[in-house]
């Protein structure tokens, strides 16, 4: 069971001579993240499908235990809504997410903030998620013609797929939902979105997903000392298998208690803080 802290993305031009070293090529700038952290989390793939070809050179440019979680398109969480979502997921999976073998960590789903919980349409899009690279290929095979010149279309690494889930509205915040998670192996994420959207520590899944959008200020306030401390405190409870206290839970039940690896990410990166933070956790946690 590991930690896994990172960055929501890598290609920021503020970053550039602040957090990367002057006169870093824009294309050595994962290699120079992948050295430095365990994990980035792919957003480049909520907005578009990427190209098999792209998969394939974040995996080769990056660390034998690196590993990457990748978010989900928005097409089918924003446009579709989770519904009628069977060849929008082939193209998903079809698009090089198999090109990371064992590199592939958790996959993403955020929802809008308008999307209100839907316990049917939410249970009919779980059960329809691959939990295998075998059954992620098999569906992938299902993609549309016109992706016919850009799908990777193999097995690199036989594992379990995992999947967490980001919501946004208030309606989420019941028991039901909570139990639909656990019965689906989903995570709930964890989101610190300076108290924008909802911030649940209900544990779902055999692992943690955080994302961590900003303390004071959405995408822009970094972490002090302190809330540093407060992130680590909580990602070692979270590993050994307990619930933190002090936060917001809705289920009245707790999960069985064993260790989980946890995944967090930070997502403020509008001020430079995303990488200095999650170097700053990775140190905490002994990374």
């Amino acid at each position: 069971m590991v930690y896994r802290v990172g960055i929501s993305g890598w290609r920021y031009k503020p970053w550039r001579s602040v957090y990367y070293p002057e006169g870093l090529p824009q294309r050595a700038e994962l290699e120079y993240v992948s050295r430095r952290l365990n994990s980035v989390e792919l957003n480049g793939s909520f907005y578009s499908l990427q190209r098999p070809s792209s998969y394939q050179r974040w995996y080769d440019e990056t660390p034998d235990d690196f590993v990457f979680a990748v978010k989900g398109p928005r097409f089918i969480t924003h446009m579709k809504r989770l519904a009628d979502t069977d060849a929008p997921l082939a193209n998903f999976l079809a698009s090089g997410l198999l090109a990371l073998g064992n590199k592939l960590g958790p996959v993403l789903w955020q929802l809008p903030g308008n999307f209100r919980y839907d316990g049917p349409r939410l249970a009919a899009f779980f059960e329809s998620l691959p939990r295998t690279t075998s059954a992620a290929l098999e569906l992938a095979k299902q993609h549309e013609d016109r992706m016919q010149d850009r799908v990777f279309l193999e097995v690199r690494s036989e594992q379990p797929i995992r999947y967490a889930f980001e919501v946004r509205h208030d309606s989420f915040e019941n028991a039901e939902f909570i139990d639909l998670l656990r019965e689906h192996n989903i995570a709930l994420v964890c989101a610190d979105t300076a108290g924008k959207w909802p911030m649940l520590d209900d544990v779902t899944a055999d692992f943690v997903y955080v994302r961590l959008h900003g303390a004071d200020e959405l995408y822009v306030s970094g972490y002090d000392s302190a809330g540093l401390d407060h992130w680590a405190a909580r990602a070692r409870t979270w590993h050994q298998g307990r619930t933190p206290t002090g936060g917001k839970t809705v289920s009245p039940d707790r999960p069985p208690r064993h260790r989980r690896d946890v995944y967090v990410y930070f997502d403020n990166d509008a001020k430079v803080r995303s990488p200095f933070d999650a170097e700053a956790l990775s140190q905490r946690l002994g990374l």
